[in-house]
């Protein structure tokens, strides 16, 4: 069955105002195609590839509730990573999927298509990762979800953790992760990213670590992180999330190491909201912003995407997996709302997001990909941006996960 999608102004495809779809694919995008099976009238609104949530932990959201007044005090970061482990030892496969679903459908009913979800497997009965793997496969049809292995204690602070990243490999995980600037020492930092990029190239896994988070400009496990996959030609295939330090290293130290980032292909998530949170903590003023150099980034043609990280969790007690608020205080912290660089800053929560999770050759408004889609309240770039206008349908090869209605007044306000 052809359908034509009309009367619409598509993202990269200024001229473009309908696309054509069948069986689940794009077959055209133009103006004035051929008469279809189904005609679908966007009223002139704007059409994105889905948004794409490159760092999320589906098995962490919702717990601060969970915990209720046992959840974290003073907000720091490392005091939730203490304080996890013993809830962790609460979970049931059934109590993941409950909470993680939660999760996901405030992802999915705003837009999100793509997940990739950080799951702790510091824990020999892999709980979580058994629920995970489970709901990836039951909720194939409606999100696309990749699985990082993360140590959240550590490969070395948690006894055993190297072996329990290699088994949940072994159970399916998608991505290498670690937390190297969580290790007792900058040795056993250093010794786990090594195991990282060993574990990635031994069973052909994509990597992603959390790298750096700290405000701590002697941490600089990114610069060995990127050295070998340099080495080993394994940069586009590698992700390095958060680097909040980076984004307080000398101006000599980082540009020496943007030039090294640019002939890796290395790429970066950063997570605005949280980061924006958890970081600058001990600084009176000025107070760090938590950001790596995204702004930089964007400028060297360094990949970055954003990212929300957490939702209700020990870690951050908002988010609520609306990328378009993602979005917004991203560019306020990066500064990056030049006109030109407006019209491509939905870049960072779409296409940028892909090439992280490297699924970048199925992904786009593109003829051959496949017909997956968001539309927004507005017609223009923009204005979607200025408004941060809500997601009025998300599409999946060709078919509608959900399409509302733009909104409707019992009382309109009229100042004339």
């Amino acid at each position: 069955m052809k359908k034509k999608f009309f009367n619409a102004k598509f993202y990269r495809h200024d001229t473009a105002t309908e696309m054509m779809v069948e069986n689940g694919k794009i077959t055209q995008i133009g103006t004035n195609l051929a008469k279809a099976d189904e005609e679908i009238d966007l009223n002139g609104k704007l059409v994105l590839p889905p948004y794409v949530d490159p760092h999320l932990h589906l098995d962490y959201v919702y717990t601060l509730s969970e915990l209720g007044e046992q959840g974290a005090g003073s907000g720091t970061l490392f005091e939730a990573i203490e304080l996890w482990p013993k809830f962790k030892e609460t979970l049931t496969v059934e109590s993941v999927k409950k909470l993680a679903m939660k999760g996901i459908k405030d992802e999915v009913s705003q837009g999100v298509q793509h997940i990739r979800t950080h799951i702790d497997v510091t824990d020999p009965n892999f709980t979580a990762l058994k629920a995970m793997l489970e709901m990836k496969e039951d909720l194939k049809h409606i999100v696309d979800i990749q699985i990082v292995a993360f140590p959240q204690q550590g490969m070395y602070t948690y006894k055993g953790g190297v072996d329990l990243v290699e088994e949940a490999l072994k159970m399916g995980a998608d991505v290498v992760g670690g937390i190297p600037h969580y290790e007792p020492a900058r040795e056993f930092g250093e010794k786990s990213v090594h195991d990282i990029v060993n574990l990635g190239l031994k069973y052909d896994k994509l990597i992603d670590v959390h790298c750096d988070e700290t405000d701590d400009t002697h941490s600089r496990f990114l610069e060995l992180l990127n050295a070998l996959v340099l080495m080993e030609d394994y940069g586009s295939r590698t992700t390095a999330s958060h680097t909040c330090s980076f984004g307080s290293a000398d101006n000599s130290y980082a540009f020496r190491m943007m030039d090294l980032f640019q002939k890796s292909k290395i790429n970066f998530i950063s997570c605005p909201t949280e980061n924006a949170y958890l970081q600058g903590r001990q600084d009176t003023y000025p107070k760090r912003r938590g950001l790596t150099r995204v702004k930089e980034f964007i400028e060297l043609g360094i990949n970055v995407a954003f990212a929300q990280d957490s939702i209700n969790d020990p870690w951050y007690p908002m988010g609520n997996g609306n990328l378009m608020n993602i979005l917004d205080n991203g560019m306020h912290l990066a500064q990056i709302m030049s006109p030109e660089e407006i019209e491509t800053n939905f870049d960072l929560i779409t296409y940028n997001g892909a090439r992280c999770m490297n699924i970048q050759d199925n992904y786009g408004l593109d003829v051959g990909k496949p017909a997956n889609f968001i539309v927004l309240n507005e017609s223009s770039v923009h204005e979607a941006i200025r408004r941060r206008v809500d997601v009025l349908a998300s599409v999946r090869n060709g078919d509608f996960l959900f399409r509302k209605k733009e909104v409707e007044y019992d009382v309109e306000l009229k100042l004339d």
